[in-house]
């Protein structure tokens, strides 16, 4: 099995952690913290990278020691230092330490005292009373520790961003509608990054001095508030009955700018912004920006003129990411990232014909509603039984049925399907029924524990069908429900470009699935990617939202984006043989050519 960027860095996260317990030196444990946030978001495979003898000490936040113990971890399966860690702690620290609640202290302390190294053990000596009767411990913070403990068994501690961010939408909605002094309120941190799943959700404001603290008296008297953690004027926080924390600071307009910076992150963009201002003698914090010298802060109502004052062009929330976002700023080369408004068109969309909640018609209205120049309908293929997939005769109607709507609307209406690509990477339709379709996208419903060979091989057997335009949610996973397939994400890149097919960013938030890294190697690659809402209801075309964040996320402009073609351009790419297609889609010419933005760390 090949070993993946998020095992490396998980390792490297665990090493920071036994570090802190041991009483290392914050620099140490910080390089440890570095490290594991850069790999895992890495958009190529470090294992590939060690193959290939690239040299990771030019990776930022990777130096010798970290390079040296991951060529370590991929030759021998194992990092002697961290064993020696382990090795050093009783029994269970760490597990003990997965339960939000518990940190490293507190896991030393339960470990010695009660010799417990296990969820169960923390269970039963809460229940007995035994962990409420250790030092600075009580009954109220055990309560809290056997929620989390609850929680936990829901889902891993970090909630999929669909789900936060209708909480944050909906609390942001309330508390200005009872608070009309409030002038600004927006979701900062992972959020506002548009990560694929949330910690807690930060929400910063501006808002008289004399009326911050009536907004956190809103805040804390909502229905959903299961527990309040602190209650004050300038932050409130608060845990909802989703189990989901709610972080709400509040600041004044003057220096609203540095707030939303500092807050939004990430971490480790933060720390590289840090050390590029102390560079020119200047320090960072929530409230401005100090020149060292005299003591003298600037403040700023915005983040645009925060960065300006640095030197550097705006860098938007999504490439806050900490590796080359700084130094692409400072050369001119950040891309100009798509936007919704740059789409033409949605290419994967369920009517009632198979698992749609909604008649053809509805959907076809509500891509005219979204301005689109053309759609597809794709309905499941007979393969997907439970999703009652249309048979070849009922594929045929349905053809008929979208011919004979095209008059009545202002928008192009291909015909297309959801194709099942079979265990052995067959197509569920012949072929000359696939043949008469406009759009085909190509997805694994079924058999999805194959090993990466196989699974590999089986996407690509599909790519190689001449039918096929896109591979649809390659990963088949649904965040904090089902892990992604096993493949080799370079293996189906490189054959997507080879062969001319598309990738998908699949917008449902439940799944949004190419992830953000993929869809960042895909575009290095050169293969044409299309960000698709995979609708089952009309009201699902809005979810376009999240898939354009991936590809924002990836440094994707709308050069890389398949359905950002114009329709003349598009009907021209889908009626070019497959081997062909590249040549229309590299030949575009509804965008200027675009700044050529430099990627350090992008591999052959």
């Amino acid at each position: 099995m090949p070993v993946t960027n998020e095992e490396i860095a998980e390792i490297f996260e665990s090493m920071a952690t036994l570090l802190e317990m041991k009483g290392d030196t914050v620099f140490k444990i910080r390089a440890y913290q570095r490290a594991a946030r850069t790999i895992s978001h890495l958009s190529f495979s470090l294992e590939q990278a060690v193959r290939d003898e690239m040299d990771l000490k030019k990776v930022p936040g990777i130096g010798k020691a970290i390079s040296e113990k991951t060529q370590e971890y991929l030759e021998t399966g194992r990092i002697r230092a961290y064993d020696e860690l382990v090795g050093d702690l009783p029994d269970g620290v760490l597990t003990l330490m997965s339960i939000p609640g518990i940190g490293s202290k507190t896991a030393m302390l339960i470990t010695q005292e009660l010799g417990i190294s296990t969820v169960e053990g923390i269970e039963k000596a809460i229940h007995d009373g035994a962990l409420a009767a250790l030092p600075r411990m009580g009954q109220r913070t055990a309560d809290n520790i056997l929620r989390h403990i609850q929680s936990m068994r829901t889902k891993d501690g970090r909630t999929p961003i669909g789900q936060a961010l209708a909480v944050a939408e909906d609390v942001v909605a309330i508390l200005r509608g009872e608070c009309p002094y409030v002038e600004q309120l927006y979701p900062a941190g992972s959020l506002r990054r548009w990560e694929e799943t949330i910690g807690d959700i930060d929400l910063v404001g501006v808002a008289p001095e004399e009326c911050q603290a009536a907004v956190g008296d809103v805040l804390v008297d909502l229905p959903s508030v299961q527990e309040v953690l602190v209650h004050g004027p300038k932050k409130t926080s608060v845990i909802l009955e989703e189990g989901i924390q709610v972080d709400l600071r509040l600041g004044e307009a003057y220096s609203f700018g540095a707030m939303l910076q500092y807050f939004s992150g990430s971490q480790q963009h933060n720390i590289r912004l840090r050390d590029f201002a102390n560079r020119k003698g200047l320090s960072l914090n929530e409230y401005g920006i100090t020149t060292l010298a005299t003591g003298d802060v600037a403040r700023f109502p915005d983040e645009e003129s925060f960065y300006e004052y640095l030197g550097l062009p705006y860098i938007v929330p999504e490439l806050r990411i900490g590796l080359n976002e700084i130094d692409a700023a400072q050369a001119g080369a950040l891309p100009s990232l798509v936007t919704e408004a740059d789409l033409k068109g949605d290419l994967h969309l369920h009517s009632e014909w198979s698992d749609g909640r909604d008649p053809i018609e509805r959907m076809i209205e509500a891509a005219v509603e979204q301005g689109y120049q053309y759609m597809a309908l794709t309905d499941h293929s007979s393969g997907r039984g439970i999703a009652n997939g249309l048979s070849n005769d009922r594929l045929v109607e349905q053809i008929g049925v979208l011919r004979d709507l095209q008059a009545q609307y202002p928008i192009t209406i291909l015909c297309g399907s959801e194709v099942d690509i079979r265990a052995d990477g067959a197509l569920d339709y012949p072929d000359e029924l696939l043949a008469e379709l406009d759009v085909v996208v190509a997805s694994v419903h079924s058999a999805m524990g194959q090993d990466s060979d196989t699974m590999t091989a089986r996407i690509m057997r599909a790519m190689e069908h001449p039918s096929v335009t896109i591979i649809g949610h390659a990963s088949t996973r649904l965040l904090s429900h089902r892990s992604p397939v096993a493949f080799d994400i370079e293996a189906l890149l490189r054959a997507a470009r080879e062969t001319g097919t598309a990738m998908e960013i699949n917008s449902a938030p439940e799944r949004m699935d190419l992830k953000d890294t993929h869809a960042h190697r895909a575009r290095e690659l050169g293969v044409p990617l299309a960000i698709n809402t995979d609708s089952h209801h009309f009201t699902s075309l809005g979810q376009r939202r999240f898939g354009v964040a991936i590809a924002r996320r990836a440094w994707c402009e709308s050069r890389h984006i398949l359905n950002t073609l114009p329709l003349d351009q598009f009907l021209a790419y889908i009626r070019t043989p497959k081997p062909h297609r590249m040549e229309i889609f590299e030949s575009r010419t509804d965008v200027p050519d675009a700044t050529n933005f430099a990627n350090p760390l992008a591999t052959p």
